[in-house]
């Protein structure tokens, strides 16, 4: 009876792990907010050092200069980002916000001030603060923390950071161009993973008619095709474990995204932080792909890292 009893506690403790591995920890974070104005809940990125992961899928980035930079004047400046890789490693990255005269919005004192003020941060704080955990973080850009206070460029960071890692995967140098506050053009736009990970991979269909998202469809499959919203173990153990599954936050998220029709007004699944912010992440790209009318379906190579 103790052996039985000690076999079954060891299997609720392996399944606990597996559980909090594949969603995230279940920590309340929750954004509230997609505007720099307004403070959100999130923890702020610390000064942690990184440990390097071993990469056991997804493409290596190849060496080279990729650059993004968005086309659109958005409060009079826009965002120029690049990432050069060396040996296959993330060098050097940059990103900055800049107006008509390539002068940096850490400079803009008057709008500095009063960020500051509102949010506890401003472009002079979290510009750099984003860059560096870039290059530290290289091509894991889920483990880039959003800034409390800078929600929305914090998301609009990790979705452009994305993205070239995808360009540099693809070893294409070709400049990424956002057209940035455009209108989607009416279309299916299409994001999916080719790698599993913990047994699953990320669909994601958007549809838009008329400028408007009418339609979100973000799921999780196995290879059989089977959503983990449908896995009933797994669903009744994380819900213990987390106070949320994926039937409730994958249902939720979708919901949200509909509603909102911003990827960035879209709020963190307490219990479900890193489905959430994948969730936003690949929100932003099909916004991007819809505002160029662009519904090949994009690709994601997704790295996974051993644990």
């Amino acid at each position: 009876m103790k052996l039985s009893k000690a076999l079954a506690s060891l299997s609720v403790v392996a399944m606990s792990a597996m559980v909090l591995a594949a969603c995230g920890n279940s920590n309340s974070a929750k954004d509230s907010s997609s505007k720099e104005v307004k403070s959100s809940s999130v923890k702020e990125a610390s000064n942690k050092k990184v440990t390097p992961k071993k990469q056991i899928a997804g493409a290596k980035l190849k060496d080279g200069t990729y650059n993004l930079e968005e086309k659109n004047y958005e409060n009079n400046y826009r965002v120029k980002m690049s990432m050069t890789v060396a040996n296959g490693k993330v060098s050097k990255t940059t990103y900055d916000y800049v107006d008509k005269n390539g002068k940096s919005k850490r400079h803009d004192k008057a709008y500095n001030e009063k960020m500051k003020k509102i949010s506890k941060t401003n472009p002079k704080e979290y510009i750099p603060k984003l860059n560096k955990e870039f290059t530290a973080n290289g091509a894991d850009v889920s483990s880039i923390d959003v800034v409390s206070g800078a929600t929305h460029s914090s998301n609009s960071f990790k979705n452009y950071a994305q993205q070239l890692v995808q360009a540099a995967q693809a070893g294409n140098t070709n400049t990424i161009e956002i057209n940035n506050g455009a209108k989607m053009q009416d279309g299916t736009y299409k994001l999916e993973e080719k790698n599993y990970s913990h047994d699953y991979r990320t669909v994601f269909t958007m549809v838009v008619k008329d400028g408007k998202i009418t339609d979100s469809k973000f799921d999780n499959i196995n290879k059989d095709g089977k959503s983990k919203a449908d896995d009933a173990s797994y669903n009744k153990q994380m819900k213990k474990i987390a106070k949320t599954n994926p039937k409730e936050y994958i249902a939720k998220l979708n919901s949200e995204f509909v509603k909102a029709q911003e990827p960035g007004k879209v709020d963190v699944v307490s219990g479900a932080t890193e489905s959430s912010h994948s969730f936003v992440n690949y929100a932003e790209q099909l916004v991007n792909a819809a505002q160029n009318g662009n519904t090949a379906t994009i690709t994601v190579d997704n790295i996974i890292y051993g644990e």
